[in-house]
């Protein structure tokens, strides 16, 4: 008896699996050629995530191939999925997209940073092979965003593919490639939480369909709220429905201090039977920003202590795997980082994830990019470039709604005035913005003079200033930050970039600022470049958050600096993610309290000509002793932003021994130690 109820549970179970979605991920086993490749097998074989540039771009190659890739892959369409809808979704392809069906065209895609879904159930041939292929272009596009960055544009199906298989009434795959539904955290406290479920339908049956949807909203095993309604789904329909629920005294998402969420399953039945089920993180929070006080999570003041981040790695270009974004979200935390500018695009689904779980507040922005210092245009008053920005700026909103990280919308990046004035065009985003999404406040990356009418449109403002590197002293952000602030006191002001460039092999005894276009960027001026602007920022409540440009050197091919052309080297990480410059660890100490450690600055500056010399040590303990060849140069204790300095310290001809001691926790001896030589 046992043994037969055994069976029949794992039928029904094996019934109600079948009848919901499935997922294939098909990045395996494509064959790719440029477009000028037209002989016969000239393709290579490529697994997913590929881009072509990895090697031309990377090596300074400032032409680097920007121009049509071919990939095509063989599908086979099992025949049980007769009767079924099938989908094929592309998390990323840089930047024109257009698929095709055993040479039937099925559509295009034009933006290199959102997924988007194409329905290939008419097109494909049950119990067979069909032919998969996508012509992929990163060639300049004057109508597609963005025109023009500092960094590179990989061509290239960069991200994952999956093949979706669903049932012909489901939750709908093809709103902008979003989940299909959407928690709208309509009022948020500490005693209480009222949430809209937006649910988008599709039914593809010639006829109406009754269901049933439910809502449950879980914590682990627990039940903490359920909805169902009864709904109608018209023929060849897609309809939109809501459900509402609240949940009475709720767990907040609290940042880096509790990144608590909640499991929200939407489930689809028909007679019983479950037909489709998406499941979405709610992390229920609160906050705002005030001019004077700056950014409030939950009631509770937090300094955003930010860095920037680049999609891109030495030897994958942007085609990274799960391990990548990983190791980048971890040495965040490490650092003690707390925020997140994704610059300057929409970013990996898995990454904004990662910045769920962790805590870390994020800014997330659309590529509408200016040109910075360089020439061209970032924006032209065109009716199919402006109409390319929108269905981006859906394609972001929509897709990544339902993450709690995300508490800000950029909406463009040093942005020029003169020529075609964006002014309007932003304004027209800034309200399409709040129409997609209107809890959350818009941003922006600005670059003008804060007198420039334009930093008024979007909600809070932020600029890209770089003193101290591209001219004037790392002490005027200071003197600047005040300045706006008394003149335009209504003005929410943050620092969106903010960095100096700093290679590993260039060292030096004295700080002197490197040549911010030249060859010569010596990493203890990133050092002093770095503490001069974090106290400027720390001591100034008004400003709401600060981001770092960059948390990791990025490529760009243009660049002709540093220790080597095309990379851009303001990271405080290697490209590569090896090696920690010191004013990476200069923020880990005033920003993460919570690992202990000890390190010795300039450390990479081994061979020295001077006998004397100061020895700086970042660190969070709260004391420190110092040994020079064995000798103490005495105990110290931290100055306000966690350094500790020794004056004049002697060494000796030949090879010196330095070494910084302090207790951590539990009273463990932590040790920090390099050598240097003196000729």
């Amino acid at each position: 008896m046992k043994n037969t109820l055994l069976c029949l549970l794992l039928l029904l179970n094996s019934l109600s699996m079948f009848a919901t979605r499935k997922e294939i991920l098909i990045n395996d086993n494509w064959s790719f050629r440029f477009w000028h490749q037209v002989q016969r097998n000239s393709e290579e074989r490529v697994n997913l995530p590929h881009t072509w540039n990895a090697q031309d771009a990377l090596s300074g190659k400032q032409d680097y191939f920007r121009g049509i890739g071919n990939y095509e892959k063989t599908l086979f369409i099992q025949p049980e999925w007769e009767g079924k809808r099938l989908y094929l979704k592309f998390e990323g392809v840089f930047s024109i997209a257009n698929v095709f069906i055993d040479q039937v065209h099925v559509g295009e895609h034009r933006g290199g940073y959102g997924a988007f879904v194409f329905e290939i159930t008419d097109y494909v041939k049950y119990n067979a092979d069909n032919k998969v292929l996508v012509k992929v272009n990163n060639a300049p596009q004057q109508d597609i965003m963005p025109l023009v960055g500092d960094f590179n544009f990989y061509g290239g199906i960069y991200r994952d593919v999956n093949l979706i298989i669903t049932e012909p009434t489901h939750i709908s795959l093809t709103d902008y490639a979003s989940p299909g539904v959407y928690l709208i955290q309509e009022n948020v406290t500490k005693e209480k939480a009222d949430v809209k479920t937006k649910v988008v339908l599709s039914n593809a049956r010639e006829t109406t369909q009754e269901a049933e949807l439910r809502v449950t909203v879980r914590n682990g095993l627990k039940t903490v709220a359920e909805q169902t309604k009864i709904i109608s789904i018209g023929a060849t329909e897609d309809r939109v429905t809501t459900i509402d629920f609240s949940i009475e005294k709720p767990r907040l998402w609290n940042g880096r201090k509790d990144p608590f969420m909640y499991q929200t399953e939407v489930v689809l039945l028909q007679n019983g039977i479950e037909v489709d089920r998406v499941i979405q993180p709610l992390g229920l929070r609160y906050y705002h920003i005030d001019e004077n006080e700056g950014f409030f999570l939950n009631g509770e003041y937090l300094k955003l202590q930010g860095v920037c981040r680049h999609q891109d790695r030495v030897e994958r270009g942007s085609a990274l795997y799960k391990e990548h974004h990983e190791e980048d979200a971890a040495i965040m935390v490490e650092m003690g980082t707390n925020a997140v500018r994704l610059a300057h695009y929409p970013q990996a689904p898995y990454f904004y994830d990662l910045m769920d779980r962790y805590g870390l507040v994020v800014w997330a922005e659309i590529p509408l990019i200016g040109p910075g210092g360089y020439q061209d245009r970032g924006y032209i008053n065109q009716p199919s470039f402006r109409a390319n920005g929108k269905e981006q700026l859906k394609e972001l909103i929509r897709q990544h709604y339902n993450h709690p990280s995300i508490c800000f919308w950029g909406l463009y990046n040093e942005l020029k005035t003169i020529g075609d004035n964006p002014i309007d065009y932003i304004e027209e985003l800034n309200t399409l913005a709040h129409q997609e999404d209107p809890t959350r406040p818009t941003t922006a990356a600005s670059f003008l003079s804060y007198k420039d009418p334009l930093n008024g449109v979007t909600d809070i403002i932020a600029w890209n200033q770089y003193f101290g590197w591209y001219g004037g002293a790392p002490s005027d952000m200071g003197k600047w930050a005040d300045r706006v602030h008394q003149d335009f006191p209504h003005f929410k002001i943050g620092i969106s970039e903010y960095g100096a460039g700093a290679s590993i092999y260039h060292q030096q005894d004295s700080i002197k600022p490197g040549e911010a276009s030249g060859w010569w960027h010596p990493e203890n001026y990133q050092t002093f470049y770095h503490m001069g602007n974090w106290e400027a920022i720390a001591e100034r409540p008004f400003i709401w958050g600060s981001f770092i440009w960059n948390l990791f050197d990025f490529g760009a091919a243009h660049r002709t600096e540093g220790d080597r052309p095309g990379i851009n080297d303001k990271g405080l990480v290697t490209f590569d993610r090896k090696v920690k410059k010191d004013a990476f660890y200069y923020y880990k100490a005033n920003w993460n309290k919570e690992d202990t450690f000890a390190y010795i600055a300039s450390r990479r500056h081994r061979d020295r000509i001077q006998p004397v010399t100061d020895i700086m040590v970042f660190s969070n303990l709260p004391e420190v002793e110092l040994f020079v060849n064995g000798v103490s140069q005495g105990k110290q204790k931290p100055d306000r932003y966690a350094t500790f300095a020794w004056q004049g310290c002697r060494l000796k001809e030949g090879m010196n021994q330095i070494e910084v001691r302090g207790t951590g926790k539990d009273s463990k001896i932590l040790l920090d130690r390099v050598e240097w030589s003196v000729k």
